[in-house]
């Protein structure tokens, strides 16, 4: 019996170490084919775009650098940066270059559509990537430094010469790494000269003119380049699938609160419904549109180079347009309000291209528009606080009532309805008509002749 067991016993350690042994084997399969799976999906070569049309500024250079950050996660061969920009802040653009310099994947600036330009900003970054292309009827260059001061003025001629002179210095170093035509490059900065991309081809200030975007990944396929830091690397483009990088919904919505004309509109909204919500009390939505509008309208001043004076010229205005109501200026401190908020509104954004600063054709409306409801909202106000009183104590002078006896020195009145007890300095007979002139204690009414 014992010899039984034990065999028995053996039987069962072995068919267990098979089973342990089977399970294990197809779970190292599935795992080694879930690697290799993995790795070939993340080695999958991939030519990213992404679209630019925009001017730069924070939001357009997270963009920019999260496209960078994802070419490089995903081993893509090639980065096309389709541009259509005016230009924008010197600090985003300089992170964007940063970005592009640094990235170990090729990087591409393509100017199209037809139409499109990189100015400014756009031709710094252009310049900087490792090829710069064109579409027909585009242009580049203009990228003379404009920089405005708080007061909204030019900035001094020593400071302009010394921003100058930085930027001509930065575009050298850039059009010299990329071998481009280095005194072209310094004529954009210095002369604010621009080139369409006919000029820009002859003079090597480009690599190619392509009229799509197919065309361009078919004329670069095989190209040797030269990166950045001196080495040089060929392109392998043939049969490698296309993928637009959008924008997250966040960066749209950045996108959208970056508009300067937006952000004005959002300004001007919530100081309104602070206003509406000051001068009644309870009324709650006009506060809460208000306060959301404001919130909106500062979140948008974190991106886009704000004047402070300007803010504060539209604050002061609004406090002047609520000084009408207590102090009767007979319109003074209107007119200040106006003038104040008007002047607060071209101030307000500080930024070196029109993109990025107010529309006049916003402003003047809105402005003009605010201010008078601002003027109607005080014009009632003093409306009713001139009305005289209806209820109340205060509500019983001036009412015309009839005398129900002769005074001697009192009597009896009938006023509002209502019989009273009366007191007057003059003479009155039963049946005269009497004004009220003060209402009394004990329910008394003082009345004269009417």
């Amino acid at each position: 019996m014992s010899s039984y067991h034990s065999k028995y016993s053996i039987d069962l350690s072995e068919v267990s170490s098979y089973n342990e042994f089977a399970v294990r084997k197809v779970f190292g399969s599935v795992l080694i084919l879930l690697i290799l799976l993995g790795s070939a999906v993340s080695v999958q070569a991939r030519i990213l775009t992404i679209t630019i049309k925009a001017p730069i500024h924070p939001v357009t250079a997270e963009f920019i650098l999260k496209s960078l950050e994802k070419a490089r996660e995903e081993q893509a061969k090639l980065l096309i940066i389709k541009l259509n920009t005016p230009g924008g802040l010197d600090s985003s653009m300089r992170e964007i270059i940063e970005g592009i310099v640094n990235s170990p994947v090729p990087v591409v600036a393509y100017v199209s559509p037809y139409g499109a330009r990189a100015a400014s900003a756009g031709f710094f970054i252009s310049v900087a990537c490792d090829v710069f292309a064109m579409a027909p009827g585009t242009s580049t260059g203009a990228a003379h430094p404009v920089s405005v001061a708080l007061t909204g003025q030019q900035q001094d001629k020593t400071m302009e010469e010394k921003v100058t002179h930085d930027a001509a210095a930065y575009i050298r170093t850039l059009a010299e790494k990329r071998n481009r035509n280095i005194q072209m490059a310094e004529d954009a900065v210095r002369k604010s000269l621009s080139y369409t991309e006919q000029e820009a081809l002859k003079g090597k200030i480009i690599d190619l003119v392509a009229n799509s975007e197919d065309e361009l990944i078919r004329a670069l396929d095989g190209r040797k380049i030269k990166r950045f830091d001196g080495r040089i690397e060929e392109l392998k483009l043939k049969d490698e699938p296309i993928v637009e990088v959008p924008m997250t919904i966040r960066q749209k919505f950045l996108m959208t609160i970056a508009n300067p004309n937006l952000a004005y509109i959002l300004l001007m909204v919530g100081l309104l419904g602070l206003y509406f919500e000051f001068a009644n009390p309870g009324a709650v939505l006009p506060g809460v549109i208000g306060g959301i509008s404001l919130l909106l309208a500062f979140f948008s001043f974190q991106i886009l180079p704000v004047n402070y004076v300007g803010l504060l010229l539209i604050i002061l205005g609004t406090v002047l347009f609520i000084l009408e109501v207590k102090v009767h200026s007979y319109g003074a401190l209107t007119m200040g309000g106006i003038i104040s908020v008007v002047l607060g509104s071209i101030m307000l954004i500080r930024a070196p291209i029109p993109e990025l600063r107010p529309s006049l054709k916003y402003i003047i409306p809105v402005a003009l528009g605010v201010s008078l409801v601002f003027i109607l909202l005080v014009y009632l106000v003093i409306k009713v606080h001139t009305k005289r009183t209806l209820t109340g104590k205060e509500g019983m002078i001036g009412e015309i009532g009839t005398a129900l006896t002769s005074f001697a020195p009192d009597g009896k009145v009938f006023v509002h309805g209502e019989i009273w007890r009366a007191v007057s300095d003059d003479v009155i007979n039963r049946g005269d008509k009497v004004q009220v002139v003060e209402v009394k204690s004990n329910l008394t009414l003082k009345v004269k002749k009417f």
